[in-house]
This record gives structure tokens, C-alpha cells and sequence, in this order.
């Protein structure tokens, strides 16, 4: 517990004791990374590149970066959309070799057949959306959706 002072008055508020390690899943991950950041200004950040093939919708790992110390760390993957659902399993898949203390999924927006894909890949990781949208289109895009967020958050649509 710590002291802090509200508009109101001073109070005890409970600290997070534990170490955090924010997964940003590239590129399209930055874009809520900072906000996480500002709810946990000490987690440490990791990123792990993916891009989803065009043909197949199977991601393709171009990059891996994590805090040396992921054994001892909670981990909370971010990425704004979970559409069909493969880079999130496979991003998850990679991060549980380096066996974290645990993982939890963050997005915005998902659609049921990411969230039965992700639930049955890796049934021991809660995921945490701020909406359920639809279905995926013949693209694999969310609908209604927002379209790819990675070309909307960085304007290159």
C-alpha cells in the first residue's frame, strides 16, 4: 500500500507489485501501447513482429525482442484487432517458450471465430476485448470492423 492524494483527500491505495512485460504485437500493437503504458508506467515493453501472409491469412514472424528476465514476468500481449485469430496464437505460442509467469490477450475489437481460434490454441490465456464484432469478411477483416488498424493508425491505407 501507498499514500496518495485524490482531489478529495489523502488515502491508502494498493500498489502492483508485480513485474509486467507489455507485448506489442508489430506494428499495428504500438498504436495501444502507450496508453497500457500509462495504466503500468513500469512494465517493460517486447515486441514480436508478425505480418499475416495475403494468400494463406498465416502470420510470418520477421522480429522477437523481450526483457531477458521473462520467467519472472506476467506478460499482457496487446494489438488492437483479433480477427482471424493466427498471429494472436502464434505470438502466444512463441512468448510461452520463454515460459512467463503468465499471459493474458488485450484488443479493442475481436470477432468469434478469432476468439474460438485463440480460446482453443491456447485455452490458458483469458482475453480481454472491448467489443465483439460480427464475423470476418473473405479477407479476413473484421465486420463492421475498422478495417487493417495498422494502416489507419499510421496513415497508410
Amino acid at each position: 500500500m501507498t499514500e496518495i492524494k485524490t482531489p478529495i483527500q489523502m488515502m491508502k491505495a494498493p500498489m502492483i507489485e508485480k513485474k509486467i512485460t507489455l507485448v506489442s504485437i508489430l506494428r499495428a500493437g504500438n498504436g495501444i501501447l502507450e496508453g497500457m503504458l500509462e495504466l503500468l508506467p513500469s512494465a517493460r515493453v517486447g515486441h514480436i513482429g508478425l505480418y499475416r501472409d495475403p494468400q494463406t491469412l498465416t502470420p510470418v514472424e520477421y522480429y522477437f525482442k523481450m526483457p531477458p528476465d521473462m520467467s519472472q514476468r506476467d506478460v499482457i500481449v496487446v494489438d488492437p484487432m483479433l480477427a482471424t485469430g493466427n498471429s494472436a496464437a502464434a505470438a502466444l505460442s512463441r512468448l510461452k517458450t520463454q515460459k512467463p509467469l503468465s499471459l493474458k490477450f488485450v484488443c479493442l475489437i475481436a470477432c468469434p471465430e478469432g476468439v474460438e481460434l485463440l480460446t482453443s490454441e491456447h485455452p490458458d490465456v483469458p482475453i480481454y476485448t472491448g467489443a465483439i464484432d460480427e464475423r470476418l469478411n473473405e479477407h479476413g477483416y473484421i465486420v463492421p470492423g475498422l478495417g487493417d488498424a495498422g494502416d489507419r493508425i499510421y496513415g497508410t491505407v
